[in-house]
Order: C-alpha cells, then structure tokens, then sequence
C-alpha cells in the first residue's frame, strides 16, 4: 500500500518543479538525474528514455527516490518501489508533463526514434522538510 504525499508538500509534485531522480547503479552505486514528474494522486510517474541508464537501473532494481526541493528549506524525498514500467502511453505521458513544465503541448524527443519508458513508483517512505 502506498504511503500518502502530505498535503504540506504536495504542490512539489503539481507544481512544475524538476525533481532529482536517484537509482542504484549494477555495482551499487547511486546515480541521480534531473526529472520530470508528476502525482495521479497515490504514485509518483516518470519518463526516461528506453535506452538510458536510469531506465535500466530502475528495471533491473525496482527501487527509485525522487527528491524535489522548492529552496532549501522545503523538500520532500520520496522513496519508493517502481511497480509499473509501460512505453504504451509513454509519449503521451511525455506530451502532459511538456505542458506542465513548457507550457508547450507537445515534447519533441531530443533524438530521431527515441522510445519513451513510463514509470510508476509507489512511495513506501515519505520525508519531508518546511512548512
């Protein structure tokens, strides 16, 4: 069951705030990449490209924390378990965050053929920080 988003610190996930996405490298390590996300209310989603690390990285571990900071007094750090990974809908996926992030309406893909991932992360641990 997924831990709920405190209404304090929701408006990190709805606001266009790019969020810090951390997963474990194959030797342990932790890798962290800037991100777009988005909330549908119990999960936290993101997009990366198919043939990117942090994409492998979440495949292979099954475990993401998305960190998201408006300053340095108000963050939250989700940490969760991905449960769900799709390419059906990716790129419409991609088209609503563009949107919330641009203004534009559409993402245009940095690459020629470049195949967008979806993935779902249920939060299991929620710490936050401010008011």
């Amino acid at each position: 069951m997924a831990v709920p988003i405190p209404a304090s610190h929701r408006r990190l996930l709805t606001d266009p705030i790019v969020a810090h996405l951390a997963t474990l490298l194959p030797d342990g390590r932790p890798q962290v990449n800037p991100v777009w996300c988005d909330y549908d209310g119990t999960y936290v989603r993101v997009n990366a490209a198919d043939d990117r690390q942090k994409t492998r990285n979440m495949r292979r571990r099954g475990f993401a924390t998305v960190f998201l900071a408006d300053g340095p007094y108000f963050w939250m750090e989700i940490r969760g378990r991905v449960i769900h990974s799709t390419t059906e809908g990716a790129m419409d996926h991609m088209h609503s965050m563009a949107k919330k992030y641009t203004g534009r309406d559409t993402y245009t893909p940095i690459r020629a053929g470049e195949v967008r991932v979806m993935f779902t992360i249920e939060p299991e641990r929620v710490v936050t920080f401010g008011h």
